[in-house]
């Protein structure tokens, strides 16, 4: 615990919440055009990107902050069960995908390289040969390309010109000049990454971000951080009994995104951007996403702007009654924080109310039409404090046994694509601790096995789930091409990574 910086009260409190458990969050509703979620018409969406292009010239500071430490062997799940049940040809729909189409993935010519290298024969040799798992060995161990083993922002997701690729971390620096540069042409990036990574991060931007930085008339600052072993959590055995190595040792394990928000605390930005790593499209297919960027983040500030002069009224301290109920309606119409109570509240409990709400961290984020992807999603969801106001939750979040929870689940119409822009600092320039506004509540307890053990792993609330539970949160129509994960290797064969 000491090597770990964890002390005994955290893991005695961790042991509790495995007996415990996480109370389900108490839903209004899924979040719907005109009912949380906003829809911006073409007048406003030109005024969001004006808005923005000023920021850019304010002499404000804006980041990218990019979580990119997680490794990519889910994207290879159904290839490591090919090798596993020792197949020796394809046989489900999904390998026949991938073997029928891999002169398509921008990583083949380095798969074709390696299997020279390691068998002296050619892609297509090796399938002629029906030698499917030696291929497969090729690609994703550490006697070939090591896939199974990298980070996704490490690996060759899309072609460029001539023969070469471009990995996810590429693709951020180029997104990260065409929207997030300062009044200087300088560009910060901030790269979460995992120790045993941080070399080849720090190889491939070496290698890339001065070509980058010619090609865009930008300046990068880029820098990186691990997520802290502060934020581990303890593993338990089904009877909810501290698990121990074979060694003796207890068993702690990363605590899931929700402890990059330590990372995100460190940084000093007045906005940051956050997006899921591999949702990533080439250059050529990826006006969409940077428009919409500058119009959530025009709308981000423009929504700041009016809460500083809320604030900076109430300051004052000479605001009439009249201007409190129009600052409650701002705060009900477009922050869309609801509570029962503020009906029968006087001027001077109304005030500290209103300056409650409106002095947190604040976000925006871009929500897409829901067409069945997995994952969380826009809800207006019930606080501790009694008010109602919009969240991003997961499913796991949701008493699957509450009838009308579920129904409001079902009924849901946009999906949340992790699609989020930030301000980080209050009203006087001030930065946020942003570990003041994290529901606790919301975790997540998940099984896993360790060494053929069933085990039980505690999940800090998610990053853009729980930990930003108490910040002020705006949803934004964005469309749906804006949202383009790679979940699998033959995601890749979509026509937007193509």
């Amino acid at each position: 615990m000491a090597q770990l910086g964890i002390t005994p009260e955290v893991v005695n409190t961790q042991l509790q919440r495995f007996k415990d458990g996480f109370p389900w969050l108490k839903l209004q509703a899924a979040a719907t055009v005109g009912n949380g979620i906003k829809q911006l018409d073409d007048a406003q969406q030109a005024n969001c990107i004006k808005r923005w292009k000023k920021f850019q010239s304010s002499g404000a500071t804006i980041e990218k902050f990019q979580p990119a430490s997680g490794a990519a062997s889910r994207m290879f799940k159904n290839l490591f069960a090919f090798l596993n049940e020792g197949k020796t040809e394809p046989q489900t729909e999904f390998e026949h995908q991938f073997f029928d189409n891999i002169m398509q993935f921008a990583f083949y010519h380095n798969l074709n390289k390696a299997c020279v290298q390691l068998y002296q024969k050619n892609v297509h040799e090796l399938i002629e040969d029906k030698r499917y798992a030696d291929l497969l060995k090729a690609l994703l161990l550490p006697q070939g390309l090591n896939y199974g083993a990298l980070p996704k922002a490490l690996l060759a997701f899309h072609r460029a010109p001539g023969a070469t690729s471009h990995t996810p971390l590429e693709e951020h620096l180029e997104e990260g000049a065409q929207y997030a540069a300062d009044r200087n042409n300088r560009v910060r990036i901030h790269f979460t990454v995992s120790p045993e990574h941080r070399d080849a991060f720090q190889l491939l931007i070496a290698q890339r971000a001065p070509f980058m930085e010619k090609v865009w008339g930008v300046t990068y600052d880029i820098s990186l951080s691990e997520q802290k072993t502060s934020t581990n959590t303890i593993a338990v055995n089904t009877d909810n009994t501290p698990h121990r190595n074979a060694d003796g040792s207890l068993l702690f394990r990363p605590a899931g995104h929700g402890a990059l928000l330590e990372n995100l605390n460190d940084r000093d930005a007045d906005v940051v951007f956050i997006k899921n790593v591999d949702n990533v499209v080439p250059l050529r297919r990826r006006a969409d996403s940077i428009r919409y960027k500058k119009i959530i983040g025009g709308y981000l500030v423009r929504i700041h702007q009016q809460v500083r002069k809320h604030l900076l009224a109430l300051d004052r301290g000479d605001v009439k009654t009249n201007d409190l109920h129009k600052m409650l309606r701002y705060v009900e119409n477009i922050l869309c924080v609801h509570d029962d109570a503020t009906a029968s509240m006087d001027d001077a409990a109304l005030a500290a109310w209103l300056r409650d709400k409106l002095n947190r961290p604040l976000r925006v984020c871009g929500v897409v039409r829901n067409q069945g992807e997995p994952g969380g999603g826009p809800y207006l969801a019930y606080s501790a404090d009694g008010s109602c106001a919009p969240q991003i939750l997961e499913s796991a979040q949701i008493n699957p046994d509450d009838e009308a929870a579920m129904a409001m689940m079902n009924s849901g119409t946009h999906f949340n694509p992790v699609d989020l822009v930030c301000y980080l600092k209050d009203y006087k320039g001030i930065k946020f601790d942003l570990t003041k506004f994290v529901d606790h509540e919301t975790g997540f307890i998940s099984n896993k096995s360790k060494d053929g053990v069933e085990i039980k792993a505690l999940e800090l609330p998610g990053l853009w789930n729980g930990s930003m539970s108490n910040w002020n949160t705006v949803f934004v129509e964005v469309p749906i091409d804006t949202f383009n994960p790679v979940k699998t290797v033959n995601d890749l064969l979509r026509p937007n990574h193509q």
